[in-house]
């Protein structure tokens, strides 16, 4: 299983919970791209997002920069929310970016779970599924072909268009972010792409049945089972001791979320729901280096297997040095662990 970390980018804290700058924040988190190469790490994963509180509403120049820092690490979108971009400048911003890491790029796209997007580039909301549909078809289009010929609702058609650069990975992969609903996981199957699950809360294994739908939606559309790749896209933390990772991540948690719930509707969010989470069956990767693989190999067999893992830490508030200090011990400890 394939082990890494995503990150929306968020504006950092100091070990006493002060603010720090943009420029700073930016330079952390390229400090801790590279740790993750260091440790052994798969794959990091940049969001997208267009708030105040991160920095990544262009992540093909974060991972740009990171690609000039690293060695190994596949560098991907988590995700790129391809409803309100265009499929073309999309396309040419991920294959640059695949040129510039030696073949280490990746995306994952999908609709995004915050809104912002719609307006701010003047798109109806109405329009979610049927704009990333289109927008799907087109960028697969681009991937596939050098010559493209193509025509939609939503851009201006394309006649006998070249479009470059081309990646140097061919074909280059492409991912569909999903989070519950079950169309877009019988999509991503019928288009033979990997699959990567959004999983912030409730239990893991109540995505199973999603999960199979997936598949067997490819297998139906002729894909081989191998084709049909899953990853999990999870709330963790890691520290020495699970009572120094509750400790950590708790506080920095709750306030996130009741500030998110807030704009959502969603209850707030008290002890007893976290330390559920944080169960045997929960969603939160929370605790020392064995238990979270134990749980991490739980979850892959619950759900039928799955090819990646990713952890989201970026919504606890927590310090830099947490953060790669925890990054070491997902490399060095819990990933020999999962994969032994």
């Amino acid at each position: 299983m394939e082990i890494g970390i995503d990150s929306f980018a968020a504006v950092a804290a100091t070990q006493t919970g002060a603010e720090i700058s943009s420029t700073e924040s930016m330079a952390q988190l390229l400090e801790r791209i590279e740790k993750a190469d260091q440790s052994g790490l798969d794959v990091f994963g940049i969001g997208e997002h267009h708030r105040k509180e991160f920095l990544d509403s262009a992540p093909t120049l974060i991972l740009a920069a990171a690609a000039a820092r690293t060695h190994r690490i596949r560098l991907t979108s988590a995700v790129t929310v391809l409803s309100a971009a265009d499929p073309v400048r999309v396309f040419q911003n991920f294959a640059t970016l695949d040129l510039i890491s030696k073949g280490r790029a990746e995306m994952v796209v999908g609709r995004g779970s915050f809104t912002e997007a719609f307006p701010l580039f003047g798109l109806n909301l109405q329009d979610y599924d049927a704009l990333f549909s289109e927008k799907l078809d087109l960028l697969l289009k681009i991937r596939d072909n050098e010559l493209v010929n193509w025509s939609g609702k939503f851009r201006p058609a394309l006649r006998n268009q070249l479009i470059y650069p081309r990646p140097q990975q061919n074909p280059f992969p492409i991912w569909v972010g999903v989070g519950g609903t079950p169309q877009s996981f019988v999509r991503a199957g019928m288009l033979g792409l990997p699959l990567m699950v959004a999983v912030i809360g409730g239990e893991t294994h109540r995505f199973r049945p999603l999960i199979d739908l997936y598949r067997e939606a490819g297998q139906r559309a002729g894909h081989a089972p191998e084709k049909l790749k899953v990853g999990l896209h999870s709330i963790g933390y890691v520290a020495n001791t699970t009572q120094d990772a509750i400790d950590d991540f708790y506080p920095g948690y709750a306030e996130t979320f009741i500030r998110i719930g807030k704009e959502r509707g969603w209850p707030p969010v008290r002890r007893e729901h976290f330390e559920a989470q944080r169960g045997p069956l929960g969603a939160l990767l929370i605790g020392g280096p064995e238990e979270v693989a134990e749980k991490i190999s739980r979850h892959s067999e619950a759900l039928g297997g799955i090819s990646r893992l990713t952890f989201q830490m970026d919504n606890a508030g927590l310090s830099h040095t947490k953060l790669l200090q925890a990054i070491e011990l997902i490399g060095k400890r819990v990933a020999p662990l999962v994969n032994q």
